[in-house]
């Protein structure tokens, strides 16, 4: 638990050390000893935000104290925390602070403080949290894909299922697999997918994608307490578990027929793991 904590710090510090500079989220990984499509998505799921709506709003944080503190002009504030312009500064300015940057210099005016994220070690667990470690042969899935950003991918993925099924498209994809294939650490393939069967042919609009030979932990839940199960998964699973890590860069949501109660609908969660 120690390492996985530490190398959370790290990454956070290393980010604190360069809110004035530029920011490579990679390199923030690493010190996180995951890779960028990993340590993405734990980050949001166990500080509910994304890695750059961090950023953001720390930046604007220290901005608004220099602009308050020192006598600078608000252009050199804008370029030093990454914003091309000064209009694109002040609207991002306002937004986050409910008040522009001319106005913050003033004395008095009421600004927003985003404090620097600091790892605590707390007593949690002693709940049941099933899984099971499985060896799966390579297999190919056949689906609709579309790109998506880290960022925003949460609340994007849900209208793309919803549009999928609206369209009439699950008659002929069902839904078996949610499948997270990584692109370039920021952006994702995501695959609403079932088993591909090579004597037919590929449906119009979709593709295949070849998923490796490799062992998984499986973790069941209800369609009702996936996002549950899948916040555990980072926060308690992860951190303590001392024989498997982290391997290829994608992941699995396998989904049954749904019920009508959410509770009863079987679905499970497939990480990759490798033997430590």
């Amino acid at each position: 638990m120690n390492g996985w904590a530490e190398g959370i710090q790290n990454a956070v510090q290393y980010i604190e050390d360069n809110l004035a500079g530029e920011i490579d989220v990679s390199e923030a990984a690493a010190k996180a000893y995951v890779s960028e499509f990993y340590f993405r998505r734990i980050f949001s799921v166990l500080y509910g935000m994304t890695v750059g709506e961090y950023i953001r709003n720390r930046r604007l944080t220290l901005a608004a104290q220099e602009l308050v503190s020192a006598d600078i002009k608000v252009i050199d504030v804008a370029l030093k925390y990454g914003y091309d312009s000064p209009d694109s500064f002040a609207r991002a300015f306002s937004k986050f602070h409910g008040a522009s940057p001319s106005a913050a210099k003033d004395m008095g005016a009421n600004l927003r403080f985003f404090a620097p994220l600091r790892i605590k070690l707390t007593l949690e667990g002693g709940s049941m949290l099933e899984y099971k470690i499985v060896k799966k042969a390579a297999f190919t899935v056949v689906g609709k894909s579309r790109s998506f950003n880290s960022d925003t991918s949460y609340s994007e993925i849900p209208k793309f299922w919803e549009e999928h099924f609206r369209s009439g498209d699950g008659k002929v994809i069902c839904g078996m697999y949610g499948v997270c294939l990584d692109g370039d650490g920021k952006n994702f393939d995501y695959l609403i997918a079932d088993n591909y069967d090579p004597h037919k042919e590929i449906p119009k609009n979709c593709i295949t994608a070849a998923i490796p030979e490799s062992e998984w932990a499986v973790f069941p839940c209800s369609l009702k307490s996936l996002q549950d199960v899948n916040t555990r998964i980072w926060s308690e699973w992860l951190p303590n578990c001392r024989e498997y890590k982290l391997a290829g860069n994608y992941n699995i949501e396998m989904y049954t027929p749904p019920c009508d109660d959410p509770e009863k609908t079987y679905s499970e969660i497939w990480i990759p793991v490798v033997k430590i």
